[in-house]
């Protein structure tokens, strides 16, 4: 299934703001097709694996944090939910 632009520009954001690793956005929408925040478009629902070097020594409520402010408008816009699993490098 090709990224649609939503996906295209998480891994843009997150890539730039973060320069991590390893980093792994997958678009879950298809799982909640007709459930609240489903807008239709498709790329509503996604998940994030990223480790990063930024995160050494944050919370994981600080890493989180760290990836919505790197994602932005995104968060308020186009995305209604997004599961995040942050690591930093040797976790």
């Amino acid at each position: 299934m090709p990224k649609g632009p939503v996906h295209s520009e998480i891994e843009k954001r997150l890539n730039a703001e973060l320069a991590p690793i390893s980093l792994v956005v997958t678009n879950d929408s298809a799982s909640h097709h007709g459930h609240a925040g489903d807008d239709g478009s498709g790329e509503s629902h996604f998940s994030v694996e990223i480790e990063c070097a930024a995160f050494a020594g944050q919370s994981r409520l600080n890493r989180q944090r760290m990836v919505n402010k790197a994602l932005g408008d995104m968060m308020r816009d186009q995305v209604h939910a997004m599961v995040i699993k942050a690591k930093a490098p040797g976790e």
